[in-house]
């Protein structure tokens, strides 16, 4: 009996340390509610990372680099030979004049013009600010009997024609984005393409290449664009039309942005 009234005492003791213990870790975590407590100095905020290149050559950051954007590597656009603009520039250019004198898409210039969609010929022109300047460029799309398109873009500079985009694809629906061109294509495999182009000082240079799909439900699947001439880095272009007056370039997408098409010749 002495034993067992002896021991009784420590039962509560011994509980009581546990207790302790969670309740001086409440108290402790009782601080702002932002993590704070009252007098806390506030964490340093935290830089974001920026890219590092680890193969600096192959960054594309040098035009002479080997993995260089090719675009970077062209000379600028050369203006139409033997076309010259009146009084009433661009927007009052003969548009089958204007495409005969461009040696690329001279083949589509017999095309009638159309006022809808359903049969081949050539859209009625597009005015529209690409390059901020003020001036309007001239858009012209050419549908052939294929079910592919053609899109040009000519913009005027003291009295000159200067092709800064070429490109080609099915079905061409033609958006502008801001001040960007956003040229969009139906893919063989059920797919869309989107490409964006934007002017560089030079010509329309891709800026994006995306090739999405619809999912079962709702919104589309998104991936890497993988355009004629490889997707998003506007290497390449389309290739010009055959003598037949069909666009050359194989594929079901439109080729990449005014690169080589929008300033070399063939």
């Amino acid at each position: 009996m002495n034993l067992r009234s002896r021991h009784r005492p420590l039962r509560p003791l011994l509980l009581g340390a546990p207790l302790a213990a969670l309740a001086t870790a409440v108290l402790c975590a009782c601080g702002g509610a932002d993590g704070l407590s009252s007098g806390d100095p506030a964490p340093p905020v935290s830089v974001q990372p920026r890219p590092e290149p680890l193969w600096s050559a192959w960054s594309g950051s040098s035009p002479s680099s080997p993995g260089a954007d090719p675009t970077a590597k062209q000379p600028p656009p050369e203006p139409l030979d033997g076309f010259e603009l009146g009084p009433g520039g661009l927007a009052k250019a003969d548009v089958k004049e204007l495409l005969r004198a461009d040696t690329r898409l001279r083949t589509l210039a017999d095309r009638p013009m159309i006022k809808k969609p359903g049969r081949p010929g050539i859209r009625p022109p597009v005015l529209t600010d690409l390059t901020g300047d003020g001036r309007r460029e001239l858009l012209v799309a050419i549908d052939v009997e294929s079910g592919r398109s053609v899109l040009a873009v000519y913009s005027e500079k003291r009295g000159k024609v200067y092709p800064v985009l070429v490109t080609a694809g099915r079905r061409l629906g033609v958006e502008t984005l801001g001040p960007d061109l956003l040229v969009r294509s139906p893919c063989a495999d059920g797919g869309e393409q989107a490409v964006r182009y934007h002017w560089d000082g030079t010509r329309m240079s891709t800026v994006s290449d995306v090739k999405s799909y619809p999912k079962s439900g709702h919104g589309v699947d998104e991936g890497e664009g993988e355009g004629e001439e490889g997707g998003g880095g506007g290497g390449g272009g389309v290739t010009p039309p055959s003598p037949s007056g069909e666009p050359g370039a194989p594929g079901d997408s439109h080729g990449s942005g005014g690169s080589s098409d929008s300033g070399a010749r063939p």
